[in-house]
C-alpha cells in the first residue's frame, strides 16, 4: 500500500508508507556504519575513561570497598534493558528508538516524556562532557608548558564557561556534517583512551602489590559483594552512578537508519560496546583500588577534594610525571569524542519527534549534502551550552549534581522502554521460550530493577546532603534539576498538544499505523 502524505517539508518529499512495521526512511546516509563502527559509537558515546575519573571517587564515597560489586550491579540492568532494545530494533528500527517504540506501546504522552527523558539526559551528559574536556584541557596545558597559572585557568569561571561553549561548538559542526566525518576520528580517539586505559591498570596493580605505597591494598573477592554494602541507600546511591556510566550505548541503535543491516546489527553492537564497557570497569575500578585504597586523604579513592576527577590526581603517582600526560591526554580525548557522538542519540531523537510531529516540524529537516538532522544538531548544541553557562552559575558542584540527576533521567527512560518492550511483544511471549525470555522476563525485570532505583533516588535526592550538598530553598539541588526538568519536560508537552493534536489522538504514530518513509 502506497499513500501520500498531505505535509511534505521544503526539499523532501514524501514517497511511500510501508505497512510492514514502523521503520521510517528519512533522509539519513543509509548503509554508511557497520558492526565494528557502530559499537565504537557506542562504546565513544559512553565515554568510558571520562565516566571513570568521574565517578569513581562519589561511587567510594557511597559504597567504600564494594564499588566494583556495584559497578557489576549497574551492568546487569542495562544488560536487561539491551536485550529489550535489540528486540525492539528488530521490530521496529527506527532512529527515534525508546521514543518511537513506547509511543508504539503505551501512546504518544508516555512516548512523549519517555523521549524528552532521553533528549534532556543527553543535554545534561553533552554538559558534563564538556566541563571534562574543559578542566582536562587546561590541565594539559599546564602539564605540558610547567605553568600552574595556566592550569588554573580552569578555576576561572567565565574562562571555563567559555571554553566549554568552544568545545561544544566544535562538536556540533563535526556531528552537523553527519556519519561520515563522525565516524572519522572515533576509531583512533577510542583506540587510546582503551590503549591509555590498559596501561594505567597494569602499572597500578605492578606499584600495588610493589607494597612501595602507603593505603595500597591487596585485592579481595569480597569486593564483588553487593550485600556488603552498608545500607540500602548507599548501595541504591552507588548504583545510580553505576547505571550513569553505562549510559550512551544505545548510541548504537539510535544511528540503525544509517547502519548496515539496521535490523540486527545495532542490537549486536550495543551487546559487544557493554562488553567492553563492563571488562574495562571493573578491571580499572580494582586496580585504582589496590593502588589508592578508599581513604579520604591524599590519592585515596574517598578523598572529596579529588572525587570529581579522580585521574587528575593518580597520573603522576601511577604512571609518572611523562606517562602521566598520556592519561590527561585520554581523558580529554575521551570528554571530547563522546561530547561529538553523543550528539548522535539527541539530534535523531529530535528528528524522530518532529517527523511524527511531536515537535515542531522543522527540526526534522535533513542537510542535502551531509544527510544529517542539521537543524536538530544545531539545537541541541545551543541547549547544552545555554544549560551548562545556566548550571555553572547557579551551583558550584553542577558536575557532582548533574551526574547524579542524569542517573534519575537515565532510569526513566530505560525503565519505560524495557515495559515497552514486554507489551509491544504481549501476543508473542507465548510463541517460543526464546521469545519469553528476552521480550518478557528479562526487559520486565530490568525495568522493574530501573523503576525501583528512579524512585529510591527520588526519595534520597530531596535531602540536600544528597549529592554535593547544595540546595535550593530547603531542597537538595539535585532533586530540583532533576524533577524540574521532567516537569519542564511536562508543559512542553502540553504546549505541544495544542499545536499537533494529531500526534496526541494517535493519529500519527500508532502500532497499526503505517510507517512513512521521506527521501528526498
Amino acid at each position: 500500500m502506497v499513500q501520500v502524505d498531505p505535509r511534505p517539508q521544503t526539499g523532501d518529499t514524501v514517497t511511500s508508507v510501508d505497512d510492514s512495521g514502523g521503520t521510517r526512511n528519512k533522509g539519513l546516509s543509509g548503509n554508511s556504519v557497520g558492526l565494528l563502527g557502530s559499537a565504537v559509537i557506542g562504546v565513544s558515546t559512553v565515554a568510558p575513561v571520562y565516566c571513570l575519573t568521574s565517578t569513581l571517587g562519589p561511587t567510594v564515597g557511597e559504597v567504600g570497598l564494594q564499588m566494583p560489586a556495584v559497578f557489576l550491579a549497574g551492568f546487569l540492568p542495562m544488560l536487561l534493558v539491551a536485550f529489550a532494545y535489540r528486540e525492539l530494533n528488530k521490530a521496529v528500527p527506527d532512529c527515534g528508538t525508546s521514543f518511537t517504540w513506547s509511543v508504539k506501546a503505551f501512546g504518544p504522552r508516555v512516548g512523549w516524556m519517555c523521549g524528552w527523558g532521553l533528549v534532556i539526559a543527553t543535554i545534561i551528559v553533552l554538559s558534563n562532557l564538556a566541563g571534562v574536556a574543559t578542566s582536562f584541557f587546561y590541565l594539559l596545558l599546564g602539564e605540558l608548558t610547567g605553568s600552574s597559572s595556566v592550569a588554573a585557568l580552569d578555576g576561572n569561571k567565565p574562562v571555563h564557561v567559555l571554553t566549554c561553549l568552544a568545545f561544544i561548538a566544535v562538536a556540533t559542526a563535526i556531528s552537523y556534517r553527519g556519519m561520515t566525518a563522525t565516524k572519522g576520528v572515533q576509531y583512533a580517539l577510542v583506540g587510546l583512551q582503551l590503549a591509555v586505559l590498559a596501561i594505567f591498570i597494569v602499572m597500578a596493580v605492578i606499584k600495588a602489590r610493589s607494597g612501595d605505597f602507603a593505603g595500597s591494598l591487596d585485592f579481595s573477592w569480597t569486593w564483588l559483594d553487593p550485600f556488603a554494602v552498608q545500607s540500602f541507600s548507599a548501595f541504591t546511591a552507588g548504583l545510580s552512578l553505576s547505571i550513569f556510566m553505562f549510559w550512551g550505548w544505545d548510541a548504537c541503535l539510535t544511528v540503525n537508519e544509517e547502519t548496515a543491516g539496521s535490523a540486527k546489527t545495532p542490537g549486536r553492537a550495543a551487546l559487544l560496546a557493554m562488553l567492553v564497557l563492563i571488562g574495562s570497569y571493573l578491571l580499572t575500578a580494582v586496580a585504582s583500588q589496590m593502588f589508592s585504597g578508599v581513604g579520604d586523604k591524599g590519592p585515596g579513592l574517598g578523598n572529596p577534594n579529588t572525587s570529581d576527577n579522580v585521574f587528575a590526581a593518580l597520573a603522576d603517582p601511577v604512571m609518572g610525571t611523562v606517562l602521566g600526560v598520556l592519561l590527561f591526554v585520554a581523558v580529554l580525548a575521551s570528554a571530547a569524542a563522546s561530547l561529538q557522538t553523543t550528539f548522535i542519540p539527541v539530534a535523531r531523537t529530535v528528528l524522530a519527534m518532529s517527523a511524527y510531529e511531536a515537535l515542531p516540524r522543522s527540526f526534522a529537516d535533513i542537510h542535502p549534502r551531509f544527510r544529517s538532522p542539521g537543524r536538530a544538531t544545531i539545537a541541541a548544541g545551543v541547549a547544552t551550552g545555554v544549560f551548562y553557562a545556566v548550571m555553572s552559575f547557579l551551583s558550584e558542584n553542577v558536575l557532582i549534581d548533574t551526574i547524579y540527576a542524569l542517573g534519575l533521567m537515565i532510569c526513566f527512560y530505560y525503565a519505560i522502554t524495557a515495559f515497552a518492550c514486554a507489551w509491544f511483544f504481549r501476543h508473542s511471549l507465548r510463541d517460543s521460550a526464546r521469545d519469553l525470555l528476552f521480550k518478557g522476563v528479562f526487559p520486565v525485570l530490568g525495568g522493574i530493577l530501573l523503576a525501583a532505583v528512579f524512585a529510591k533516588t527520588l526519595i534520597d535526592m530531596w535531602d540536600p546532603a544528597y549529592g554535593s550538598g547544595s540546595e535550593v530553598f530547603g531542597v537538595g539541588s539535585v532533586f530540583v534539576i532533576g524533577v524540574g526538568l521532567l516537569l519542564v519536560g511536562f508543559v512542553i508537552m502540553l504546549v505541544m498538544q495544542r499545536r499537533s493534536p494529531a500526534f496526541f489522538r494517535g493519529q500519527v504514530l500508532t502500532r497499526s499505523t503505517p510507517a512513512l518513509v521521506v527521501e528526498e
